[in-house]
């Protein structure tokens, strides 16, 4: 079997992207995906990985650091190309840019009700952290754009 191979987001690629976040659940109501992507190209220094097979986009994962903590997010891969490293590689190239920018901890979040995610982590090294994850919403990409229907529905 071919190895994907990794690289950087290109613009081209977002529709491609956008469609792998919906095939594997990441993309809610409140968050619009090209918004998303905006703010992670508007950000200096964050890194934001693609993993293509064959002209498909098979992964994507998106890494920064604030100067505290790394955080990824947005790492989802192909339900069909799942088990095949591919996460793998694009975590240990996440890990290799944080490390390199003097990261000493990375942080990420995952929904409680994805235990294949939480094992994929947790066979990284990855542990849960006692703590409790907060968040308040401060804009709402689908009220933002004055319409009733979410982002994702305005697209397809």
């Amino acid at each position: 079997m071919d190895a994907a191979t990794i690289r950087e987001f290109r613009e081209p690629d977002r529709a491609r992207v956008i469609d792998l976040w919906r095939d594997c659940d990441l993309l809610r109501p409140w968050n619009d995906p090209d918004l998303d992507i905006d703010r992670n190209l508007a950000v200096e220094d964050s890194m934001f990985l693609i993993a293509e097979l064959n002209t498909h986009v098979v992964g994507t994962v998106m890494a920064g650091y604030d100067g505290h903590r790394g955080w990824i997010n947005f790492l989802a891969v192909d339900p069909a190309q799942q088990r095949q490293s591919v996460g793998r590689r694009l975590m240990d190239r996440s890990e290799q840019h944080l490390r390199e920018r003097g990261c000493p901890k990375i942080n990420l979040q995952i929904r409680s009700d994805n235990r294949s995610a939480l094992e994929f982590y947790e066979r990284l090294g990855y542990s849960i952290d006692d703590v409790v994850s907060m968040g308040k919403q401060l804009q709402n990409d689908a009220a933002r754009a004055g319409d009733s229907a979410t982002p994702i529905q305005r697209r397809h």
